[in-house]
């Protein structure tokens, strides 16, 4: 077989035909994107969360319908705690600024708290979110 008709018949054939006999020939092969990795979980879909906001889930992985706070909503370096005894488990970050989210609902570090850089995407929080702070920088 001519070299491009070994080309192009494996161009015609799927992804992980090629890789596996690329291998099974002894050649060294690309490393799996995680998508393509066998038995592994996809990773989760992301949210919608606009610019200049922060998004916040009471589910994991973005689900559920997220409270919104806009940027021209927030005291910068003041504690917001979520209304009416809200809780959140998933978070995205799009301010353009760092935001610290608590546990307490009075931003106390006594509890658990953590800041996420602006354009952080966290589908399971370690602790349910009650209260967050947006930085100035």
């Amino acid at each position: 077989m001519t070299t491009l008709a070994v080309a192009m018949t494996a161009a015609a054939q799927p992804v992980g035909a090629q890789t596996q006999q690329r291998a099974a020939r002894g050649y060294a092969v690309p490393h799996q994107p995680h998508h393509q990795a066998a038995g592994r979980k996809a990773a989760p879909r992301l949210g919608e969360c606009g610019p200049g906001e922060l998004c916040l889930w009471e589910r994991t992985e973005f689900k559920g319908t997220p409270r919104v706070h806009e940027l021209r909503g927030i005291d910068i370096e003041s504690c917001t705690p979520l209304t009416g005894g809200a809780s959140a488990t998933s978070a995205a970050n799009r301010t353009g600024r760092p935001v610290t989210l608590y546990q307490s609902e009075e931003c106390a570090e006594t509890a658990e708290f953590h800041t996420h850089p602006s354009g952080s995407w966290t589908p399971e929080l370690p602790y349910r979110v009650r209260a967050f702070k947006v930085w100035e920088h």
